[in-house]
């Protein structure tokens, strides 16, 4: 590395292009902060969510609570008519709230993890086109130095 005061971190050998490109990346993420807060959007919840989340997964504990009991309720019975009322109430609220608890927290756990997934391609793709506008820069910069007449050359 090398470089003196406050570009220690930078080394000599970088390419003034390169430095460009580099300000440039900023700039760029500047702009990204500037227009994600101009959306205005409302930010979630974060505490309503995770209780959703929690909720996701209590219910089906609650639920297999609920088929345990039906079951020890309608086992003290003989009789399917004594023993209907039980699995109605056990099993099938059972059923009810371990479907209920999981969808919500298929939802809720997704929604995070998919918000995350979007902020980052955003990102990346952002980044992949600041590096291809690099790309191009250098490009242009060859071709602009090839183009130019040498001093000294026959022009014969």
């Amino acid at each position: 590395m090398g470089g003196t005061g406050s570009r220690s971190r930078e080394p000599d050998h970088v390419d003034p292009t390169m430095r460009r490109g580099m300000e440039t990346n900023q700039q760029r993420v500047e702009e990204f902060r500037r227009e994600i807060a101009e959306l205005r959007l409302r930010t979630p919840d974060d505490a309503a969510e995770r209780w959703w989340l929690i909720a996701g997964l209590v219910l089906p504990a609650l639920g297999l609570a609920a088929i345990v009991l039906g079951w020890w309720g309608a086992s003290g019975s003989a009789y399917p008519s004594e023993q209907l009322p039980y699995v109605i109430s056990g099993g099938l609220l059972g059923v009810g709230l371990i479907v209920a608890g999981g969808a919500l927290f298929v939802r809720y756990s997704l929604t995070r993890y998919l918000r995350f997934w979007l902020v980052r391609l955003i990102h990346e793709e952002r980044s992949q086109v600041d590096r291809q506008l690099e790309a191009l820069e250098r490009i242009e910069a060859l071709l602009a130095a090839s183009a130019q007449p040498r001093a000294g050359a026959d022009r014969s």
